[in-house]
């Protein structure tokens, strides 16, 4: 019952992190517009059609390349295109066509916007349009690289003052940039407080995958921490959902910001880790939380902190006086997970994974809004997808293995990716349901890699290799934004590129080895064994401590060394 309560309160910050991440998609829109354009509008033409002001005209525009003809109450005819404006020189009746001659000027009277979807947007609020155009295209990768420098400084930060002061300052940080995010006065001022949102939000979203890894048990701790991922689902759910309610971007802001209220009122009760208090020699604080824990799930004889810490310095003693050549304080770098070809084909395969997996996930969100249709429901539906996509990959990791569950859904979205381009463009409700399944199919994968990550090397370098793991999914989502911009140049470069690196990864997850049902390794030559066993690491690998200590590695859960990177 404690580590319920724990779990579900821990996780539901998530929804914020999720909401954070997604909310780009309709903040940053650019609706139609025209160049703008002084003094008083008596007449407006757009083809064959005849206005009385411009506003009447978006629901007959179809292309940037359309223009409007205005012509003012002082008698001048001009052509208002999307990034200038042309004057005619003679001005004798209005016509749609004109082949006489024509001043060009620039638009220096600002822009006139379709304000018939979206009240204002951050592009409508700062004109990020035409030769700005590239400053609203850094929203998003300026975001997710927030992301990636959060994840490695909190992550630091936890292992350091500990998991529940950084989720104290992280979840209020959430709250309070986010508010700021609505009230910012310019555009760089904009970016360098969502900058700041995307730190604190994935630093909460790593260290939340700690605290919960931590605190629930080992059977359910597959399941709980691959949910972690189910919530933040939620959270594009709630970004579709108050996208369609509210129009105005900043009120918009606001209102996904407040999501995060209820928990920065009560996560100060939430308690420390009695494992962090534990590495850190608070014993009387553990016992203490440990005490907490056995009132909640009512069991009468809870343990003793001093009993578990005498077995383990037994262990670790006995550990040491086995072998007097140990070299178990050696520090282990990134090139260990090169040490020889098995490893580091394995450390390629795992990296282009994570890369892949976290680039598929962004694409396949981030394009939701431009598959036609409504672009509300669109969102909404690929986040939904993603809750049942967790509980397929935990059944298939226990059931059919790790890699054989990663080979065929990589092989699958990458099979998608190519079915979409032979769909044709007018068969909406076709293309959503085959973006959805593919955002269920790189789901699956991208949920399945953290455990699997871990389960492939050795104790030595586990958190090496998380740990990198982790950041080249970062590298995946600040290029995702990039690559869904690629759609300028042909609608299906996105889809073909995660579908090339679905489809490579998925080969090359053929050489790795299945980790069900076999211990964690300890050492390189272990490692490498279980992969080949063959020709094994050169380097000396010192072995690892036995018994408890080994047990209490495993207890700390795989996901919390990805936060020491």
């Amino acid at each position: 019952r404690f580590q319920a309560c724990v779990y579900f309160a821990s996780v539901f910050q998530a929804i914020s992190c999720g909401i954070h991440y997604l909310a780009s998609v309709f903040m940053d829109v650019t609706p139609n517009f025209v160049c703008g354009i002084s003094g008083n509008v008596s007449s407006v033409l757009f083809y064959n059609s005849s206005e009385s002001s411009i506003e009447d005209i978006w629901t007959l525009w179809t292309s940037t390349e359309n223009y409007v003809v205005v012509q003012l109450e002082n008698g001048e005819i001009w052509e208002l295109n999307q990034c200038s404006r042309s004057k005619r020189e003679v001005s004798l009746d209005l016509a749609y066509e004109y082949k006489g001659n024509k001043s060009i000027y620039s638009c220096s009277d600002g822009f006139l916007y379709d304000d018939t979807k979206w009240k204002s947007t951050v592009v409508t609020q700062w004109d990020l349009v035409c030769d700005r155009e590239w400053l609203a295209k850094l929203i998003q990768p300026t975001f997710m690289l927030g992301v990636l420098i959060g994840a490695v400084i909190f992550g630091d930060i936890a292992d350091r003052l500990g998991r529940r002061r950084v989720m104290w300052f992280t979840s209020a940080g959430q709250f309070v940039f986010g508010i700021a995010v609505a009230f910012t006065f310019d555009y760089y001022s904009f970016v360098i407080v969502r900058f700041l949102l995307a730190m604190v939000s994935s630093g909460y979203l790593v260290v939340a995958f700690v605290y919960v890894t931590e605190f629930v048990g080992i059977k359910a701790r597959t399941w709980a921490s691959m949910h972690v991922h189910a919530f933040f689902a939620v959270g594009i759910m709630v970004v579709a959902l108050v996208g369609f309610l509210v129009r105005t971007w900043w009120v918009y802001q606001i209102f996904l910001s407040v999501a995060t209220l209820p928990f920065v009122l009560c996560c100060w009760m939430l308690p420390e880790t009695p494992f962090w208090l534990l590495s850190e020699e608070k014993y009387e604080d553990a016992q203490k939380v440990i005490n907490i824990m056995a009132r909640w799930n009512k069991v009468t004889t809870p343990c003793k902190v001093s009993e578990l810490y005498s077995v383990q310095q037994d262990d670790l003693v006995s550990g040491r006086t086995g072998d007097n050549d140990t070299s178990s304080t050696k520090k282990h770098n990134i090139l260990d997970l090169f040490c020889n070809w098995h490893i580091a084909t394995r450390t390629v395969t795992v990296w282009l994974i994570w890369f892949t997996g976290s680039l598929g996930y962004y694409v396949f969100s981030l394009s939701s809004v431009s598959l036609g249709g409504n672009e509300y429901l669109n969102l909404f539906l690929i986040g939904a997808v993603e809750l049942p996509c967790y509980i397929i990959a935990c059944i298939g990791m226990d059931r059919l293995g790790r890699r054989n569950t990663l080979i065929p859904f990589l092989i699958l979205s990458a099979l998608i990716c190519v079915l979409i381009m032979f769909i044709p463009q007018d068969f909406n409700t076709l293309i959503i349901l085959a973006n959805m399944a593919g955002k269920f199919s790189i789901g699956v994968a991208f949920g399945l890699i953290y455990l699997y990550t871990a389960e492939l090397y050795p104790t030595i370098v586990r958190s090496l290799a998380v740990g990198s793991g982790s950041m080249m999914c970062r590298v995946g989502s600040v290029v995702a934004p990039f690559c869904v911009y690629l759609r300028s140049v042909w609608i299906f470069m996105p889809l073909l590129l995660v579908g090339i690196m679905a489809l490579l990864s998925g080969i090359l997850t053929i050489m790795l080895p299945e980790t069900l049902g076999k211990p964690l390794t300890n050492t390189l030559v272990e490692a490498t064994e279980m992969g080949r066993n063959k020709k094994s690491c050169s380097r000396k690998t010192p072995p690892a401590h036995s018994g408890a200590a080994v047990e209490k590695v495993e207890m700390f859960g795989q996901e919390t060394v990805s936060t020491e990177k």
